[in-house]
């Protein structure tokens, strides 16, 4: 099996988490500026063979798409142009931030580690890859 790739896509930096290759466990990849993921995914799929993109879909609590929207939907058609054959599926992203954050404040990290952003999206980035692996496949 080919692993999954999951995105906590951010205009500052983009949160990135991978399955094992048999797709059993989540686990915090990187972070990314968004100008260079392009780069960074050919890097990877030099060595690794990945089936899904796993996007996370920024949503306002009533569900209807947030401010950031515009920019996650610009980050997959980039995808899409550039890694044509791996299929995207989307996954709500409404409270990954904030269970992110309430997961860094219970692991007994040290209040600088726990400020530490990027951690932050790396974890949501976790959290979406883990949603996505819990729901029923057709």
């Amino acid at each position: 099996m080919a692993r999954i790739l999951a995105f906590d896509y951010g205009t500052k930096r983009i949160g990135i988490a991978v399955t094992d290759p048999l797709q059993i466990i989540a686990t915090g990849l990187d972070n990314v500026h968004p100008k260079d993921i392009v780069d960074y995914l050919k890097k990877y799929l030099l060595t690794e063979q990945v089936e899904a993109f796993v996007i996370g879909d920024p949503k306002q609590m009533d569900g209807t798409p947030s401010e950031s929207a515009q920019h996650v939907k610009g980050f997959s058609t980039i995808l899409k142009k550039n890694f044509p054959t791996i299929p995207q599926h989307w996954i709500d992203e409404r409270y990954t931030s904030k269970l992110a954050t309430q997961t860094i404040m219970q692991s007994g990290l040290k209040k600088s580690d726990r400020r530490d952003k990027e951690r932050v999206d790396t974890i949501a980035a976790t959290i979406i890859l883990q949603y996505f692996m819990e729901k029923p496949r057709l």
